[in-house]
Parts: structure tokens; sequence; C-alpha cells
């Protein structure tokens, strides 16, 4: 099962409602998947920062004086904020690796939920309107977005085992379908040094589109590159600091709908996640295609779906 939302904006007047927009596309799709739920929420930069989303089951303890320690590592100015069991830290920029190395010496059983520029996931176990509501995600601004509900049968129910999952700078995936060779593209991405820290197979997905890009391709290009190296059947929806992408295997088991309109771009694993969203009516309603890559990016001009066969 599992249900997947995401919401590109390109109308800036509608950033202060992308939290809300998004929760409200969420929650729709509680029933297909409720064990677990999770948002990513692309916001706005600081010149010469960059930020890391950490959770702990016992944040009083764990969060306590973090900032000042990570300070005295890094050489620089630390801000956290604290969110129930996540903070959102504020670092100095290109210091992501060496804070989270300093993290895992510490042993205060913290985990890294993401990092980069504009990205901040928040995710747990329970309902998405419980997940969303623990950590005020409808007050949220930002650009782009995209969020998941699971019902796990790959692996257990746990906040590391939720979606979505943040493997490079500023990208993210969530995942509704099954992946058949995750095991051994694992043990390969590891070997090439990929961060994998769970026995999901969505992680093992967003690893490996890392990859792909680190060794230089596009989101598009490494999407296209899916198809071939990923057996089994799946819907993906990525996020960058720029934009999003989608691809589906060629088989499209999984169901998948979008929208577009001059204000967004919208996905929802069905129609009835994007009922409510603003101008709906009047939007170009459609199915993505098997094995076909879409991606949607601020920087490209004008803004529009770009197709890759």
């Amino acid at each position: 099962m599992c249900g997947i939302v995401g919401l590109f904006l390109k109308d800036k007047s509608l950033e202060p409602k992308l939290g809300e927009m998004l929760t409200a596309m969420l929650v729709t799709m509680t029933d297909r998947g409720p064990d677990s739920a999770g948002i990513a929420i692309y916001g706005g930069e600081s010149a010469g920062r960059t930020k890391m989303t950490v959770q702990s089951d016992d944040p009083d303890v764990a969060f306590d004086g973090l900032d000042k320690t990570l300070a005295k590592v890094l050489g620089g100015t630390v801000k956290m904020t604290i969110k129930s069991t996540h903070a959102i830290l504020d670092l100095p920029a290109g210091t992501t690796a060496t804070a989270r190395t300093a993290l895992d010496e510490m042993d205060r059983g913290i985990r890294v939920m993401s990092r980069g520029d504009s990205i901040e996931i928040f995710k747990e176990v329970g309902l998405p309107k419980d997940v969303a509501a623990r950590f005020d995600v409808p007050s949220m601004s930002g650009t782009h977005g995209i969020g998941h509900t699971r019902m796990a049968t790959e692996s257990a129910v746990t906040t590391m085992g939720a979606h979505p999952f943040n493997t490079g700078d500023d990208q993210c995936l969530v995942h509704n379908g099954s992946l058949s060779n995750h095991n051994s593209l694992r043990r390969k991405l590891r070997r090439d040094g990929v961060h994998i820290e769970t026995e999901n197979d969505t992680e093992v997905g967003a690893a490996y589109l890392t990859w792909q890009m680190q060794n230089g391709a596009t989101l598009g290009e490494a999407l296209e590159s899916s198809l071939d190296d990923l057996d089994g059947f799946f819907t993906f929806l990525v996020g960058t600091k720029d934009g999003f992408g989608v691809v589906r295997d060629p088989i499209a088991c999984k169901p998948a709908v979008m929208a577009e309109t001059d204000q967004y771009v919208a996905f929802g694993s069905e129609y009835r996640a994007l009922v409510d969203l603003p101008g709906i009516e009047n939007a170009r309603v459609w199915e993505p295609e098997p094995a076909t890559v879409y991606f949607w990016s601020h920087s490209s001009a004008p803004t529009s779906s770009e197709k890759a066969a």
C-alpha cells in the first residue's frame, strides 16, 4: 500500500501555505499506510549556513546543550530549534559531515533525518495527522515538499524505517512498491562509500539516486538509470533542493495521479489527495506514464514539466 503526496509551488503567494496544503493531502492518504508518516519541506536558505534535522527518542537528554557542544567542534555558531523529538540544527556551511561524525561520537542516541541547505524532514511512528501536528507542519512555509504514509512490508515499524529517506544533501525520496534487488545493491553502494543506515528497500533507492548524482548525473538521468538498474515495482517521488521528479517502473502497477496549474504541480497516490487544492477543477490532470521520467525545477525558465522518454 503506502500513500505518497508531493507539491511543487510555482506561485510564491502559496509558499506560506505549503505545510498546510501538504499535510491535508497526506492525511487524506492515511488509510493507505497508518503505521508511520513523514514530510520533507524545502524552505528558505541562509547565506553561508546549512542545516541538519535530527531525532531522538529521549530529546530532553539528547538535545541538552547540543548546540553549544557542536559549536565547539565546528568552530562556529550553531543554533538549535527543538520540535518534539526532532531538532533543527543551523550550522556553518560545509560542516554537515563533521557534525554527523561528532553526533556519532557523542553516543546520545541521535539520528540524522536530513541534511542540506534547504531541506527539513520530520517523521515518526503514528498517523499522518498526529505526526504533522506533533511538529506543527501545517504552519511551515516553503517552495515544495513531499510526504509519505507507510504500511510496513519490508522492515520494522520504526522512526528510521519511515519515509522520506535523505541520502544526499537536499535530496530525499519516498516510494510505493517493492525492490527485489535491494540487498545486492545496498552492498555495492556501501562499498562505494554511500551511507545507508537501515534495511529498508526505499533507502537503497534513495542512495542509488544519490550515488548517480554524485557521479555527475542530473536528477532526470538518475531516474532514467533506475529503470534499468532497479528490479521490482515502484513509484518514486524524489525531492531535490531545486524541485522534484517522478518515475514509475515499466509495469506501473502502483497508482499515481498528477495535476498541474499555473500555481503548482501536485502528485498523489490517488486523486482524492488533490481534490481540495486551489483551482484543481481547472488543472490538467493525468496519470504518469510507465517508464517515463517527469521533473520540475525552479531554475528552469519557464517552470514547466519536462518529460524524458
